[in-house]
């Protein structure tokens, strides 16, 4: 790109920070009872305070409350809202789109921050504001020179009370390999074969770098399990949420399970995923609880509480992870 049109594209994308992306979204339903149950059941969240009146009125609330962390569900639409950026549907298409369009095609979602101002009580009804708060300047990273564009989201209640905000930042990139090939064919040289890309590779810590291993070397499903009670929990960490100890080992999970909940995943795509996307809570016949992904079955065969069992899927680069399919 030349810098005449790179400064061009620049004072256009600067156009859109500070602009709504559109009009307030206001949730269909007011925070309800049924809804708090199936959120607090697919998270495993048991405070009586969310789930039980009459526990819920001796507390500091007086009644029951929705999770802080719930917020944003109230507001949520259905994918089919955010799909692709050849008709923009609103200002942050309209951004994404006139980037993609020059060569910047790579969208990797970078980090979130949410901020509770309260717990929400039954019958509020949840508004979303969501504005470009900031597109920063061209930034070399690993994945590719892009554009960070963060998103900021305000939550109000139906007499304009805040209830919290929340600030979303993606990258928007040209992918590194297809950066490569571009220059040399401006005549850098010979050109790039793009490799395939992969899929994102999990943060290896302390704490759980050992259970990629396991999975990585024996083919397996590792659960942690408590050396001290025998209390097994996923994922794993450092200490036993039932007695304290530190101390741990691990066993190897059957592989057998059933499903809990899930959703199909259409949109936003990532290099490296096929699309769409069966992602699911799955309980393991050991009784622990976790994410994964449903393969070998069409989303339409779906169905909460079927038989689950898992396999180890090898990426081409080697990576090693559990899914699951139906049971045979």
């Amino acid at each position: 790109m030349s810098d005449k049109k790179k400064e061009a594209l620049e004072a256009e994308i600067r156009t859109y920070v500070g602009k709504p992306i559109g009009p307030p979204v206001t949730g269909r339903d007011p925070v309800n009872e049924p809804m708090i149950r199936q959120w607090c059941d697919a998270m495993g969240e048991s405070h009586p305070a969310y789930l039980d009146a009459a526990t819920a009125s001796d507390t500091v609330h007086g009644e029951i409350v929705a999770p802080p962390t719930m917020l944003q569900a109230w507001i949520m639409e259905g994918w089919e809202m955010h799909e692709g950026y050849d008709e923009p549907k609103n200002e942050q298409h309209r951004l994404h789109k006139l980037l993609n369009d020059n060569g910047y095609t790579g969208v990797l979602g970078t980090n979130t921050e949410e901020n509770y101002t309260r717990y929400l009580k039954l019958g509020e009804t949840v508004t979303a504001l969501t504005v470009i708060d900031s597109i920063s300047e061209e930034k070399a990273t690993g994945a590719g020179i892009g554009y960070f564009i963060t998103t900021v989201t305000t939550f109000t209640n139906q007499d304009g009370e805040d209830l919290g905000n929340m600030s979303f930042r993606v990258l928007r990139f040209k992918p590194a390999d297809g950066g490569a090939s571009q220059a040399a064919s401006d005549g850098g040289g010979e050109a790039a074969v793009a490799q395939k890309p992969s899929r994102i590779k999990p943060p290896y810590g302390h704490d759980n770098g050992w259970w990629w291993e396991k999975v990585a070397e024996g083919d397996c499903l590792p659960i942690q399990r408590c050396a001290d009670c025998g209390k097994l929990r996923h994922p794993p960490r450092p200490m036993c949420d039932a007695c304290g100890s530190q101390n741990w080992d691990s066993i190897e999970a059957s592989g057998k399970a059933t499903l809990h909940t899930f959703t199909v995943i259409h949109y936003p795509q990532f290099p490296g995923y096929e699309y769409p996307i069966i992602s699911a809570i799955v309980d393991l016949e050991e009784g622990e609880r976790m994410a994964s992904t449903i393969v070998e079955c069409a989303p339409e065969d779906v169905s909460i509480g079927m038989a689950l069992e898992m396999l180890i899927q090898e990426d081409e680069d080697g990576f090693k992870i559990p899914f699951f399919k139906p049971a045979s």
